[in-house]
């Protein structure tokens, strides 16, 4: 397995808020995980990056345990539904800032950075400022930004929840692309049911600290647990009234 989390357990004062997690995640996939607030979703995250110290266990990153390592020396790369990008840096600066921290030639930034955003379809941005973005180009910029350094493992936070349906869709299916064309292994909280479906090779639901990972999506979409009964409920009592009506 390429990533290990055994035993893990986190509390504040009295509250635990991770419960003996445990769960393994193969090299190039997404797990979607599916939680409502508070449940203990972003603590996870953060634990697994570094910027939260668990009280035990372990996290196993590629054969070694990163348990106690800083976040900077763990190849993990944490995006949050907030952009983060650099003011005072274009489109092309904000991609190409981690390999101007590791001193690459400059050739060699130019052509990687170019090929990035290629790929995020953001060709006609790449001299623009944050600020004349719309929130879906400066989500692909911080996508782009977290890809280049080529992280082992990429931690994404609701990633999606500040933008508009449509837009959303869209950088869902670019999120697709880009794990297939980079090789990328993700974590992808949310706490959208359609979304969780959507974006994960395999599904986990959180609640209270405890976090279940299904054999596969039938499971997840059969336990009552996860609200997906009560969705599927409502939509064809909704298909029903409409029928009545007609007739």
């Amino acid at each position: 397995m390429f990533l290990e989390v055994k035993n893990i357990v986190k509390s504040f004062g009295s509250e635990q808020i991770i419960k003996e997690l445990n769960f393994t995640l193969n090299a190039q996939n997404t797990m979607s995980i599916l939680g409502k607030s508070g449940c203990g979703k972003t603590s996870m995250l953060k634990i697994i990056g570094g910027l939260l110290s668990p009280d035990a266990g372990e996290i196993i990153l590629n054969g070694i345990n990163v348990a106690n390592q800083s976040p900077k020396h763990r190849k993990i790369v944490y995006l949050y539904q907030e952009d983060l990008l650099f003011p005072h840096l274009n489109v092309f600066e904000n991609i190409a800032f981690g390999l101007r921290l590791k001193k690459l030639p400059e050739n060699e930034i130019i052509q990687k950075v170019n090929s990035i955003i290629a790929s995020l379809e953001l060709e006609d941005q790449s001299g623009k400022m944050p600020h004349q973005l719309s929130g879906g180009q400066r989500q692909r910029v911080s996508f782009g930004r977290a890809i280049i350094i080529n992280p082992a493992l990429l931690l994404l936070d609701e990633p999606f929840g500040s933008l508009d349906a449509g837009t959303r869709q869209r950088m869902q299916e670019l999120f697709k692309k880009l794990t297939k064309e980079f090789d990328i292994t993700s974590l992808f909280v949310t706490h959208d049911l359609k979304e969780a479906i959507l974006m994960g090779d395999q599904i986990a639901f959180m609640q209270k600290g405890r976090l279940k990972v299904y054999q596969d999506k039938t499971e997840f979409i059969n336990d009552k647990e996860t609200g997906v009964q009560d969705e599927i409920g409502f939509w064809d009592g909704l298909k029903s009234k409409e029928t009545i009506s007609k007739h």
